[in-house]
C-alpha cells in the first residue's frame, strides 16, 4: 500500500508512520480502507477518539505518466474555458451520462452537448463506454486533477 504503513500480523497492528497522536482499538469496527485515485500519492488517515479509524490509500500505478505536451495542456485548457463545457464536467464528474441525459438537463439539443463532448474528448478529459446501444460519457478525474501539475511542468520545461 505505502512505505508509510506497516503490518504487524503476529501482534495485530498497523502502523501509520507519522501518525500524530495515539492510537486506536478496532475491535468493534475495524480498520476502514478508502481507495483513492484523487490523493496520489498521499495517504490519509482520519483518526478520532470513538471513532472507526480511516485510511485514503492511492490506486494505481506508482510511476506517473509522462506529462502532456503543450500543446496538449494547451487544448485540455481551451476545452475547459467554455462555460457549457465546465457545466458538462461538472455532471460528468458524479457519474456517467448518455448525451441526451446531458442534453435535457442542460436544456440544449444532443447536437449541441454532441460538439461539446467532441471538443472534451479530443482533449482527452472525457472517455467513452458502450453499454447496449447507449453511449455513457464520464469525466477522466485522474487527468482533471493532474492538470495544475501538467501546466507547472509545461511551463518549467
Amino acid at each position: 500500500m505505502s512505505p508509510a504503513v506497516v503490518l504487524d500480523e503476529a501482534a495485530g497492528h498497523i502502523t501509520v508512520d507519522k501518525l500524530g497522536i495515539g492510537h486506536s482499538a478496532t475491535a468493534d469496527g475495524g480498520l476502514l480502507l478508502i481507495p483513492t485515485s484523487l490523493g496520489w500519492p498521499h495517504l490519509s488517515v482520519l483518526h478520532r477518539y470513538g471513532w472507526q479509524p480511516a485510511l485514503h490509500y492511492p490506486v494505481g500505478s506508482p510511476e506517473l505518466a509522462s506529462p502532456p505536451s503543450v500543446e496538449q495542456l494547451t487544448l485540455r485548457l481551451t476545452a475547459l474555458s467554455h462555460p457549457v463545457r465546465m457545466r458538462l464536467c461538472r455532471h460528468l464528474a458524479r457519474s456517467a451520462h448518455t448525451t441526451s441525459e446531458l442534453a435535457q438537463v442542460q436544456g440544449m439539443t444532443a447536437p449541441e452537448i454532441s460538439r461539446h463532448l467532441s471538443v472534451l474528448k479530443k482533449a482527452g478529459l472525457v472517455t467513452t463506454r458502450r453499454r447496449g446501444r447507449y453511449v455513457l460519457h464520464q469525466l477522466d478525474v485522474t487527468v482533471v486533477a493532474r492538470l495544475g501539475s501538467d501546466f507547472l511542468e509545461g511551463i518549467l520545461r
